[in-house]
């Protein structure tokens, strides 16, 4: 039900814009938290990103405030997270996320949904 897309390999400094797509009959996007993770090779699944039900309140971690932006078109049933200034260190999969139950939230176990990931490899 989520699907996410548009991961690769990119160069330190360059810029990477990731997609999810959310499908389903009976999946409804407006009433969803958003999120994005991440994972590196040997760590933990992290928490990058994330959107409100309302679309008006954002949230990031702190290792990408400022270089991260994350953003939901409605119409589209689709949840961005626009990347720049990418650093080696920012290497992972990323994965995107739902919630039903918060409002927008940092913890794994807030999402009832998760995509497939996408490989973002950012060479140095």
């Amino acid at each position: 039900q989520l699907q996410a897309s548009g991961g690769g390999v990119v160069q330190a400094g360059g810029s990477l814009r990731l997609s999810c797509a959310a499908s389903g009959r009976f999946f409804s996007f407006y009433g969803m938290a958003m999120g994005w993770f991440r994972q590196a090779p040997g760590k933990d699944r992290e928490f990058v990103a994330a959107i409100s039900w309302s679309r008006t309140t954002t949230y990031y971690a702190d290792s990408v405030k400022g270089r991260f932006t994350i953003s939901a078109d409605n119409a589209k049933n689709t949840v961005y997270l626009q990347m720049g200034s990418l650093k080696p260190e920012d290497t992972a999969v990323y994965y995107c996320a739902a919630s039903s139950t918060s409002s927008g939230s940092s913890w794994l176990k807030d999402y009832d949904y998760w995509g497939q990931g996408t490989l973002v490899t950012v060479s140095s």
